[in-house]
């Protein structure tokens, strides 16, 4: 059977071996063609020897997550041949370094094998062991193009464009291509049935990762002071963060820097920093993962109790503990939306994809000072690391942020007296000042027990009295968080509800679903707390599966908890491996679920 634009390429290979680049270089040389891809890394945590992966999805139709097969898998990696073969769907093809012999064991016969002496022809036209190997991984780009029918122009042309200022790699990097490619259009029938043609499928898109997105909203969003400790996956938001403010946040008379980037010596003093940065009236905002949430907890706490405005990125990984570093999950859902002891509640945000990252960024900051309280960007590692095709980003050049209820010397000057706590509009949100600007706005900011006139207490109605209106300044946080996705197939009483980068699978799903006349209306979440228009979707369906990726349901336990949805018709499809989720998953549980539904 012949396919086009619709194949998924495996490279496995070891950590540390310069594969990354060519990787890369074979994934954008199919978006420059013109055909929409995704780009996929599954890497180990250590810096250089154990096995990654490097999933590229050819797709044609535009679909944005992780597929469930491999088309042609490229074995590099002899340590895990076997598991490598073993992935490969039937008819598929794998192709390995036949420099050396291959164990008789590690065959299939409803494959193709294909073997290229990679290392081989590296060694006759490359000196040096460091420069061989990084060639052989360039070699293979230049045999699955072959395979694949990859325009060779276009990945000279990306080439050139790459080593733009170091010209001697470019001749090197070619030749190799050439080698790879030369042996396979001699040795074996190119193209496969499964090829590549060009199209007109990524007009007005770019490829980016979410972590560079949301370090580039972030600047867009006004940010000036940034605190972090490192941890993976969310340190390279930082990088992304400093490289935009080093072009384009430095005064251009004096060359003066106009941000603060601090590297804490750990996560309590990063959050420390943020909220003391926000409540001087910077824009500040720290990146972190699950480990580094449970160590801020308490002074996210405070932050919502003194109601001090401040962002914190959360790039979710696996855990519990350490966990897996470099894998992905949803399973910080709870300890963020209830972060701290106490009573507390705060605002999520969860974007989709790299796209959403940057204007949620944006939208992360206007809520935190509109609302005075921190705001969570609940980000994942599949979202965050990988390579996505989104639309170009735009962006309103007149926006103006929204800094909130914040008093000016002017109106403090026309005032007797400032209460900080007191609530003079009805809607849970009072006025703020910011230190220095008029003697009559100061207060005395405390995490302690205070009364609607920012005075200590211990007064049992004093103390009601500002966390009731805590409540209602969620209400009003409810009215204003961006509002669920929301799609109808057609008036039925089943439906879908996903969050975060579970969306593009779930989407995936209901085609495939649909194309079994199995239509589902479907809902994504984008915020917490959850719309009026969340709660009416859950509340007129009869059964809603809540696709999420971790063990212990937790959105299902949201909606609950936020939308008193009945738990009797929410049915739980949960993905927590740690790999990015795919929509034959969803698929498989869904139709399990309309099996037991349908025999009870």
């Amino acid at each position: 059977m012949t396919t086009v634009n619709d194949v998924v390429i495996k490279i496995a290979t070891v950590n540390g071996t310069g594969s990354a680049s060519a990787n890369g270089l074979l994934m954008k040389s199919i978006f420059r063609m013109g055909v929409p891809v995704v780009g996929k890394n599954y890497f180990p945590s250590n810096i250089q020897g154990l096995p990654t992966w490097y999933e590229i999805r050819v797709t044609g139709d535009g679909y944005q997550s992780r597929s469930d097969r491999v088309d042609l898998m490229v074995a590099m990696n002899a340590q895990t041949y076997a598991r490598d073969l073993a992935e490969v769907r039937p008819g598929g093809w794998l192709v390995y370094d036949s420099t050396w012999p291959r164990n008789a064991l590690l065959n299939r016969d409803d494959i193709t094998v294909l073997g290229v002496p990679l290392s081989r022809m590296c060694n006759e036209h490359f000196d040096g062991a460091r420069a061989r190997i990084l060639m052989k991984n360039i070699a293979y780009v230049g045999a699955v193009a072959a395979l694949l029918d990859i325009d060779l122009n276009t990945i000279t042309k990306l080439l050139e464009e790459t080593f733009a200022s170091k010209p001697k790699l470019i001749g090197s990097n070619m030749e190799a291509i050439k080698l790879g490619y030369d042996y396979a259009n001699e040795n074996f029938v190119c193209p496969l049935p499964s090829k590549v043609a060009a199209m007109q499928g990524t007009k007005d898109h770019i490829i980016i990762d979410g972590n560079t997105a949301t370090g580039l909203g972030c600047m867009y969003a006004g940010a000036t002071v940034a605190a972090w400790y490192p941890i993976t996956p969310s340190t390279s938001v930082m990088d992304a963060f400093r490289s935009y403010c080093a072009q384009y946040r430095e005064d251009e008379k004096s060359g003066k820097r106009t941000y603060c980037i601090i590297q804490a010596e750990d996560e309590l003093a990063a959050i420390g920093m943020v909220l003391g940065a926000s409540w001087n009236g910077a824009r500040s905002f720290t990146a972190t993962s699950g480990p580094g949430i449970s160590l801020m907890s308490e002074f996210l706490g405070y932050g919502y109790y003194a109601e001090v405005p401040a962002v914190i990125v959360n790039v979710q990984r696996t855990g519990p503990s350490t966990g897996m570093p470099t894998r992905t999950q949803q399973s910080d859902i709870l300890s963020c939306a209830y972060a701290s002891h106490g009573d507390t509640k705060h605002v999520l945000l969860f974007p989709s994809e790299p796209g959403e990252c940057f204007t949620m960024a944006q939208a992360s900051f206007d809520l935190a000072e509109r609302l005075q309280t921190p705001v969570m960007l609940m980000s994942d590692l599949d979202i965050g690391m990988n390579d996505w095709m989104v639309p170009e980003f735009e962006f309103d050049e007149n926006a103006v942020p929204d800094r909130g209820k914040v008093l000016s010397a002017e109106d403090l000057e026309e005032m007797d007296v400032f209460h900080r706590y007191l609530d003079v509009d009805g809607d849970g949100i009072p006025y703020r000042t910011l230190p220095g600007i008029h003697p009559t706005g100061s207060y005395f900011t405390r995490g302690s027990g205070h009364t609607k006139y920012g005075g200590y207490t211990e007064d049992s109605d004093a103390y009601q009295d500002v966390v009731d209106r805590l409540l209602l300044k969620w209400e009003t946080a409810r009215s204003i968080v961006p509002e669920p996705e929301i799609h109808y197939s057609k008036f039925n009483k089943t439906a879908l509800v996903s969050v975060g980068s579970s969306d593009g699978a779930c989407k995936e799903a209901l085609d495939r679903l649909g194309a079994q006349d199995i239509n589902l209306n479907y809902c994504r979440v984008r915020a917490f707390p959850f719309s009026d228009a969340a709660k009416e979707f859950i509340e007129q369906h009869d059964v809603v599966y809540v696709v999420e990726q971790n063990r212990d349901a937790q959105l299902r336990t949201l909606l609950m908890l936020d939308c008193n949805a009945d738990p009797a018709k929410i049915v739980s499809i949960l993905h927590y491996d740690g790999m990015p989720l795919n929509a034959g998953f969803v698929v498989k549980r869904v139709l399990e679920e309309r099996a037991k539904g349908q025999a009870a």
